[in-house]
C-alpha cells in the first residue's frame, strides 16, 4: 500500500483501467496530465459493479487489462484521483480503493514495469458486483453495456441535478421521469423532495 508521498516521484507510471482508459468516461477527466500511453495489462481479478463499470482487485491470477501511462504533474493528478477512488493517505485501511504498487505487463513488448495503481479495498467490495471471468471487463462492457450508456439524455441529465444539487434543495421532476427513475432504482421518495438511490449514486459518479 503506498502513502503519499510515495507518489511524489518524477513522471511516475500509472495503471489505469475501466472509466479512466482512453476513450472512456472519465479519460478527459485526466487527459491533459497523461503522456506515453501503452496497452498493459496485471494480475489480479476484475468486478463488474451494478452500475456496469469494473474494478481491479489485487487478488486472483486473472489478466486485467487497461493502459499503463506516465503522468506529469503528479502533485496535481494524484489528489484528484484519491479523492475519486475515496483513498485517505491518513487511513488507508478505510479507503474505498487502496493506492498500491503493481507490476504491469506491456501487451505490445511484453516488457514489466512498476506503476502505481487504484485497486478496490477487498472490505469495501459490494454483495452486488459480479466476477468478470478471465478479467476481461472491456469485453463484459461489450457484451452488456453500463447502465449509464442505457440511459436517455433526459434520465442523465435529471440524474446530474440530483447529484450536484446540494441540502434540501428540490429539484422538480415530471410524472414520467419519476416512474422511469423509480423503476430503475436510482432514486428514492422522501416525502418533499427526491434523491438519489445508493445505486444512483453511483451512475452519478460514472456520467460523462
Amino acid at each position: 500500500m503506498i502513502g503519499s508521498r510515495s507518489m511524489e516521484t518524477t513522471s511516475p507510471r500509472v495503471f489505469v483501467y475501466g472509466s479512466f482508459c482512453e476513450g472512456m468516461v472519465h479519460y478527459a477527466k485526466i487527459s491533459r496530465f497523461l503522456e506515453d500511453i501503452r496497452p498493459a495489462r496485471v494480475r489480479g481479478s476484475a468486478y463488474r459493479l451494478e452500475v456496469g463499470y469494473p474494478v481491479y482487485l489485487q487478488q486472483g491470477e486473472d489478466w486485467v487489462p487497461g493502459q499503463s501511462v506516465r503522468v506529469r504533474a503528479p502533485d496535481v493528478l494524484f489528489p484528484i484521483l484519491d479523492e475519486w477512488n475515496g483513498f485517505s493517505p491518513l487511513r488507508p485501511e478505510k479507503s474505498l480503493f487502496l493506492k498500491v504498487e503493481v507490476e504491469v505487463t506491456l501487451v505490445d513488448s511484453g516488457h514489466v514495469e512498476k506503476a502505481f495503481t487504484y485497486a478496490l479495498n477487498p472490505s469495501k467490495l459490494p454483495k452486488t458486483a459480479q466476477l468478470i471471468e478471465g478479467g476481461d471487463w472491456k469485453g463484459a462492457l461489450a457484451k452488456a453495456p453500463s447502465l449509464v450508456d442505457t440511459l436517455t439524455d433526459r434520465q442523465i441529465e435529471y440524474i446530474g441535478r440530483l447529484g450536484s444539487s446540494t441540502g434540501r434543495q428540490i429539484v422538480p421532476i415530471d410524472l414520467q421521469l419519476y416512474r422511469e427513475l423509480m423503476k430503475l432504482d436510482l432514486i428514492v421518495d422522501k416525502g418533499r423532495r427526491l434523491a438519489l438511490s445508493a445505486l444512483g449514486k453511483e451512475v452519478y459518479r460514472y456520467l460523462p
